[in-house]
């Protein structure tokens, strides 16, 4: 006859093998169905085209189409260029009461074009920011030491995320030179070295008018060479490519794209996309607004 008491402790040896190896399964399957997907940030760069009262496209004209694209994208971020302080106002009052923003003009007030960075309240809270002059003496206010039709400059936002546990990041806005490459050159250098500034820890995004086409200017390579990769090229999906810069023509399919938004390594691109929102043949801006729907690395 078998000894019960060894055959007892065979079987409990057995069950309790089996118990140590379901326990991590059912553990992780635990974990695996309360995991939550981290939300998307949805962000938009824009050039805005200066308020101006020149017909038939003036401010007057163009800010209800202006009003009607941005609600209905109501992008999380949003990192504009030539946006005029009253007509950087009139947005704020078009948006919903949630949005705010964050700027100064490039002769160092609010009696110059700015590179304004909007954000929606409800998904984001700064937590510090500056604005930079892209010369030789980014401190000094208005300052144009690389031969560029104007003064140009960049402004940067570190945000806390609200709905992404208070995950904290960069966002940094600017506007290159449209008539001097070396400027343009010379900004990118730049703005790769003040990106290389950041908590390396945190991730970052460039939003612009670079008034350079991507692949196509040295203004681009050494962004990316600084470690940005491009939302666009990276994207899941795409929307139809159209030059960004339109001039209120017709649209020019597979034209050149030199708005941009650039991500720092690991960002994951859901959706990338050339906004051609009009209203009755009108269009808010002469440029297209470029789109990206991600998840931070």
């Amino acid at each position: 006859m078998p000894d019960s008491r060894r055959v007892a402790r065979r079987t409990g040896l057995r069950n309790a093998v089996a118990a140590a190896v379901a326990l991590p399964l059912l553990t992780t399957a635990q974990a695996s169905a309360t995991r939550r997907p981290r939300p998307r940030l949805d962000v938009m760069t824009y050039n805005l085209r200066f308020a101006s009262d020149v017909e038939p496209n003036s401010w007057a004209v163009r800010r209800p189409v202006m009003r009607e694209l941005l609600r209905r994208a109501s992008p999380h971020v949003i990192g504009t260029q030539e946006g005029l302080y009253h007509q950087l106002l009139d947005i704020e009052a078009d948006l919903a009461p949630h949005y705010a923003w964050i700027g100064t003009g490039r002769g160092g007030g609010s009696s110059d074009e700015a590179a304004a960075i909007y954000y929606d309240t409800r998904r984001l809270a700064p937590l510090e920011h500056d604005t930079f002059w892209l010369s030789d003496t980014p401190r000094v206010i208005a300052s144009n030491t690389w031969g560029a039709a104007f003064p140009r400059i960049a402004t940067w936002v570190r945000f806390r995320d609200l709905r992404d546990g208070g995950r904290q990041f960069h966002v940094l806005n600017t506007h290159l030179d449209h008539a001097s490459q070396y400027a343009r050159v010379r900004a990118a250098s730049l703005v790769a070295e003040r990106i290389a500034r950041f908590d390396p820890s945190l991730p970052r995004l460039v939003t612009g008018d670079f008034n350079a086409p991507a692949h196509r200017n040295e203004a681009y390579d050494i962004l990316l060479g600084a470690g940005l990769t491009d939302t666009w090229d990276t994207a899941a999906s795409r929307s139809r490519l159209y030059a960004t810069f339109h001039g209120y023509a017709p649209l020019t399919p597979d034209g050149d794209r030199i708005d941009w938004i650039l991500a720092g390594p690991g960002t994951e691109v859901a959706r990338a996309s050339v906004d051609t929102f009009s209203l009755h043949g009108q269009f808010p801006s002469d440029h297209l607004p470029v789109r990206a729907s991600l998840t931070l690395g």
